[in-house]
């Protein structure tokens, strides 16, 4: 679901809707290029068009339909948004309290609207890929730590 609006809507796919989008996704997937547009042709019963998507689009279509393939809903934001902190906790699946922690120690930016925070989805993602470079280079750490210890990995 693509929500144009500020307000996150989430529907499930129907089953129907998931199997077009599985056979969708496998033919997309053939034409996926890194930096080249996709040239692609619309019809209906009264219209025909042909129109060109970026590489960027494409590769963002291929997701979409990869995650509506496997049923799970799809929001679509700008990341200019503005999120609640409930929104931002749901995306860094922690808990509203913890992620309050996290903007009043100054780990994400945010600012107050009254009493209320507002977080840019630009800066939680800067956040969030912060994390997830800090989580990787742990994860490495391990392994070879391992690897050193002949445990097996």
């Amino acid at each position: 679901m693509v929500a144009a609006r500020q307000s996150i809507e989430h529907l499930l796919p129907t089953e129907q809707e998931s199997e077009q989008a599985r056979e969708s996704s496998r033919v997309l997937s053939r034409y996926v290029r890194r930096s080249k547009p996709l040239t692609i042709e619309l019809r209906d019963n009264e219209h025909h068009q042909t129109i060109a998507l970026p590489a960027g689009a494409v590769r963002l279509l291929l997701n979409v339909l990869t995650q509506m393939a496997q049923g799970n809903a799809v929001t679509l934001m700008p990341m200019h948004a503005e999120l609640t902190t409930q929104q931002a906790a749901d995306l860094l699946n922690v808990s509203r309290p913890y992620l309050v922690k996290l903007l009043d120690n100054g780990e994400i930016g945010h600012r107050k609207v009254g009493t209320h925070r507002r977080i840019l989805l630009r800066d939680l993602m800067v956040y969030k890929q912060k994390i997830d470079e800090d989580r990787n280079a742990a994860l490495e750490e391990l392994t070879r730590q391992a690897q050193e210890l002949n445990m097996g990995y």
